[in-house]
């Protein structure tokens, strides 16, 4: 990359200096790298401390320095580059960094302009786990990550149940990243930085909030055929002993996997859409037989089902038994007429969303991820050319130059220095010292988004201060599952209008909003952007200030020739490799596990999007369009295997059902009374040796060493073992589930966002407009100590501030009566909150 090409990035003179070691911390450094900043990287004197090719992707565009924190010398070095940067990111235990002579609270009385981001494994005000060895895995066990696996697991009685993804530091990463550049953007209106925490048991808890909502009273109609037939096993007391065959009966038809004519199975999603469904059966050829057989499509499915003119509704997930079997063996027997390679684009064309179940492998060397900039190559100093995932946000009009970035490149203490001093920081002066106000305080977005990863983006930003205006058609396109359901935690915060932006009133509503807001986002593929007129000229004409912010599902910084289909979270899965690993092989795909896996991630990444744009504009005035896609956050979620280079070992990450760990030192255990995660390196071995009990565990040849640990910890209890390896300050961890962690957490709602209650913390609102009472997570794994953070109220009904807004924009209440009467706006989508 010249430096011409360098110079467009968003976030180009930005200094940062990156002491994290692992996932989280080097890769919050990366993508800040790949938006421009300049980062200095630490390492201490043995080299890093997780030895893995990903490092060569974690490191890009960075100067690398070596540093011994615990000599008077290392410390100097380090205060030296901390003196020249603009960002500090460590991820060391709370207390670690200060105790060796940097603390981010003194640094600070001095220079208040620097920003602080601090990413333990557990929040330094938890007082029980602050101080645990916190491996990725520890925090998976303890944040009911592993005992909450799906359904699928469930059923099969698979619980704990391990996988490799690195979901806690994902999701930590782009939290952390987020909350860096948008109090960037902030501090180039107050002259002030913040000390900002995200612990990752919080991150991955935030990661994860759609799998841990409780609804009491939850309609029936929701559940899925797989929650019905768990209830039924618990009630009758009967095992969890479900075969993966088995299984395959329990998932509706528009949700699940079809083998095809060359053997690879494809996955269908379109269970929820208005349009998807219906599209799939027309072009499958099965929709007139059906429609003949009694397959409906109700008016209005927001009605309750007891008004239904038939117990089935096509686009209403989840169909009843008897329907989901019959479209299914139909389907099935359509499927094996053609490839998958045929089918993803019969139906990418068709705009319904499908796609080949894919290894990882075959991704990293896909023609649409290549062409995309999906996948990157970069000459590695020690790997040599490399694929790596391309860029996680950019900017429209950046995004080219993303597709460059340099090589790690290990520099002198002096040569760091000079690249950091080099690139001098203006600011504007402090007008408040003392000034809280969120860090989008008096920004106004307008959510076009629906489902989830767009909508909780925006969502995300209403924490730090944004009003949110959320714009849906007058008449809904998804059913109620996925609007009212997903929407309890992404509406928060937010004011609901319904529009028709077809009709003339709706149009003309749709533009007075687009000129009265900062942003807009919106989850669509260009086709629907320029259709809507948002692509950059027709925004242009509405709001020439405003910025844009697109999220999809395929899409890189380059077009590809799939760049246009449209797809949801399970579709980039299948098409990454996550569901042939989780599953473990082709014959066997499973989804993995989690409501929004990739969705979340990709959520925090259109928010990061969209606070480098504001940066942007603040410093060069230049009005951006920040851009993300599930697919490119498949990169991050598979960080620790997703690479390729010449000679290059066998792709053999931990995969299926049966998988227990990633080897002897990182598995699930059996004790004497229960199953326990060690989580332990090569370099605990001398540690492990202290253990009684374990004495000698050291000279054990490493084939060996499940053999003889499984042997050693079956004669002693969880608890006991977690004792002494806590004692050793070895990574261990018993198995926590989402259902206790809430139940321990959670206070009656009191406004406060939950930052001061430690990992974990919920809130249980018993006046929810609902009508239900709800119990959801808190808004508190960011932690600045500056900037305050506001705890969003719970969603309202949608449409239930049309009138309001309407009021603000200048229409008088005969108007807006007219504009009801005629259609073209709505103040709700049914009687009830939560159609029953």
């Amino acid at each position: 990359m010249t430096e011409g090409q360098r110079s467009l990035l968003p976030l180009t003179g930005v200094k940062v200096v990156d002491f994290g070691q692992y996932i989280a911390g080097p890769a919050v450094a990366m993508i800040l790298g790949d938006l421009g900043a300049t980062v200095v990287h630490v390492d201490p004197p043995g080299g890093p401390l997780w030895d893995n090719p990903a490092n060569a992707t974690l490191h890009r565009n960075k100067l690398i320095v070596t540093i011994d924190l615990k000599t008077p010398d290392g410390l100097a070095q380090a205060q030296a580059l901390i003196a020249e940067a603009d960002i500090v990111i460590e991820g060391f235990r709370p207390g670690k960094l200060a105790r060796l002579g940097i603390d981010f609270t003194e640094l600070r009385k001095t220079r208040p302009e620097l920003i602080t981001v601090s990413i333990p494994g557990f929040a330094s005000n938890d007082a029980l786990r602050r101080d645990w060895r916190a491996f990725e895995s520890v925090i998976a066990a303890c944040s009911g990550v592993f005992t909450d696996m799906g359904l699928n697991r469930v059923l099969m009685g698979v619980n704990p149940s391990f996988s490799p993804l690195p979901l806690s530091s994902a999701y930590g990463t782009m939290l952390a990243a987020s909350a860096a550049v948008l109090a960037l953007q902030s501090r180039e209106k107050t002259g002030l930085g913040d000390q900002i925490e995200v612990p990752l048991a919080a991150a991955v808890m935030e990661g994860l909030t759609y799998n841990s909502i409780l609804i009491d009273g939850y309609p029936e109609r929701y559940k899925t055929q797989r929650e019905q037939e768990i209830e039924r096993r618990r009630r009758d007391g009967l095992p969890m002993d479900v075969d993966y065959g088995e299984l395959q009966n329990l998932l509706d038809p528009f949700y699940r996997s079809y083998r095809c004519k060359d053997g690879r199975m494809f996955y269908v999603v379109c269970p929820s859409h208005k349009n998807h469904a219906k599209r799939c059966l027309q072009t499958l050829g099965l929709y007139d037989a059906l429609v003949a057989e009694g397959l409906t499509e109700e008016e209005d499915t927001y009605l309750p089902v007891s008004k239904w003119k038939s117990d089935v509704s096509l686009g209403v997930y989840p169909l009843p038994k008897d329907w989901a079997d019959r479209i299914s063996a139909r389907m099935a027997e359509v499927f094996l007429t053609r490839t998958a390679k045929e089918w993803e684009r019969i139906f990418g064309k068709g705009r319904f969303p499908g796609a080949p179940q894919r290894w990882l492998q075959e991704w990293i060397s896909d023609d649409h991820a290549e062409t995309a900039g999906l996948m990157i190559e970069v000459d590695d100093p020690v790997y040599g050319r490399m694929i790596q995932p391309g860029p996680m946000v950019w900017l429209e009009e950046s995004g080219e130059a993303a597709l460059a970035p340099a090589p790690r490149r290990p520099v002198t203490i002096e040569t760091a220095l000079e690249a950091l001093a080099a690139l001098p920081t203006t600011l504007p002066p402090v007008k408040d010292a003392n000034d809280r106000r969120g860090w989008l305080d008096g920004v106004r977005v307008l959510d076009l988004c629906n489902v989830i990863a767009g909508p909780h983006s925006v969502s995300y930003l209403a924490r730090f201060g944004a009003e949110v205006i959320k714009l849906d058609p007058a008449q809904p396109f998804y059913d109620c599952w996925n609007t009212v359901i997903f929407g309890m935690t992404h509406m928060r915060g937010k004011r609901s209008i319904l529009t028709d932006i077809r009709s003339k009133g709706g149009r003309e509503l749709f533009e007075r909003l687009v000129k009265s807001v900062d942003v807009v986002v919106w989850n669509a593929p260009d086709s629907q952007v320029q259709a809507m007129g948002l692509d950059l000229e027709g925004l242009r004409a509405l709001n020439p200030e405003a910025i844009f912010c697109k999220l999809d599902c395929f899409s890189g910084p380059r077009p590809g020739p799939r760049s246009d289909y449209v797809g949801y979270d399970d579709l980039v899965q299948a098409a990454t490799g996550i569901m042939l690993r989780f599953g473990g092989s082709m014959e066997t795909p499973e989804e993995h596990a989690h409501v929004g896996t990739i969705d979340v991630m990709c959520g925090f990444g259109g928010s990061l999007g969209i606070a480098a744009a504001l940066y942007q504009k603040q410093r060069s005035g230049r009005v951006g369009r920040a851009r993300t896609s599930l697919s490119a956050l498949s990169g991050l979620a598979q960080m620790p295997f997703c690479y390729d280079y010449l000679r290059r070992g066998p792709f053999d990450e931990p995969s299926g059902r049966d998988t227990v760990g990633y080897d002897a030192l990182t598995r699930f255990y059996e004790a004497a009374d229960g199953l326990f995660l060690l989580s332990a390196t090569e370099a605990d071995l001398e540690r492990l040796d202290t253990v009684e009990g374990l004495t000698g565990v050291s000279s054990v040849p490493a084939e060996q060493r499940a053999e003889a640990l499984t042997t050693l910890f079956r004669r002693r209890g969880v608890e006991d073992w977690i004792a002494r390896l806590r004692a050793a300050d070895i990574g261990v961890a018993g198995f926590e589930n989402i259902e206790t962690i809430r139940a321990t957490a959670s206070r009656i709602a009191d406004g406060t966002s939950g930052i001061d209650r430690g990992s974990y913390s919920f809130s249980v609102f018993t006046d929810h407009p609902s009508g239900h009472t709800v119990t959801q997570l808190d808004t508190y794994a960011v932690r600045p100590v500056r900037t305050e953070i506001k705890m969003p109220p719970p969603a309202e009904k949608y449409g239930a501030s049309t009138r309001q807004v309407l009021t603000e924009l200048g229409y008088n209440e005969e108007e807006i009566n007219a504009l009801i009467a005629s259609g073209a706006i709505s103040d709700s989508w049914s009687e009830e909150y939560l159609p029953s």
